[in-house]
């Protein structure tokens, strides 16, 4: 008689309490038979343990990179969500006139016809709008299992536009980047990323979240940055 083989249902059902989400067994990356196989072996790694960064952007074996890159940019973006609600309750319009960081750094808002200035939340909210439009933009990134160097090519610049989020909210609202840091290792990670496949300069790499990173990052900055 043939053996049935039976397959665990990875899901949270309506009515599962916030403390027993994601109560199954690890998967081996091996045994993802899905599209989506990649986001959810990044998404079980930060599960695991969200402090062990090398560990979560250590792509598995033969794992195709700009794939791998695409699908940490979207975990990235959709996190840093995290921060942008919680910023809402502080960094208000009239008081975060600008998108700055310390008072060296203006950022301008790219999701307008001109780039200009907008009021940091704004700013945040349009940056995040403008990322999720295209990485899910079915021109550039038709597919989740294979994507063109040319739309891979489009990463760093979204990478540059969403760190600003973590750079507003370090230099002007501490306190709650402290505790969402403490919470996610999420800007750790996120430098650790950028930095290991060469998304972004070091020069601009601004919170000082790394050992290696000391105060020269923050001096002689320019005074205003296009999108």
């Amino acid at each position: 008689m043939a053996e049935t083989e039976i397959r665990m249902e990875r899901r949270n059902r309506p009515g599962t309490k916030s403390l027993e989400f994601y109560h199954w067994p690890e998967e081996m990356f091996e045994e993802m038979d899905s599209t989506l196989a990649v986001q959810q072996y990044i998404q079980q790694m930060i599960r695991k343990d969200f402090t062990a960064v090398d560990e979560i952007l250590k792509a598995p074996d033969s794992q195709d990179e700009g794939v791998w890159k695409y699908e940490h940019l979207r975990q990235f973006c959709m996190e840093l969500n995290g921060i942008a609600v919680k910023l809402q309750n502080e960094c208000h319009p009239e008081s975060c006139t600008q998108m700055t960081a310390t008072d060296q750094w203006i950022f301008l808002c790219a999701a307008h016809k001109t780039p200009k200035e907008c009021p940091a939340i704004d700013y945040t909210r349009h940056t995040l709008d403008g990322a999720a439009c295209l990485l899910n933009s079915n021109k550039y990134f038709p597919s989740r299992i294979s994507i063109k160097e040319s739309s891979v090519a489009k990463l760093g610049s979204v990478c540059r536009r969403v760190y600003r989020i973590f750079s507003h909210a370090f230099f002007h609202h501490r306190v709650l980047f402290d505790e969402f840091e403490n919470e996610t290792y999420l800007c750790r990670r996120f430098t650790e990323f950028v930095m290991k496949y060469n998304l972004m300069s070091k020069e601009i790499l601004i919170v000082p979240i790394l050992e290696e990173s000391d105060s020269n990052n923050i001096s002689s900055l320019p005074s205003e940055s296009e999108a």
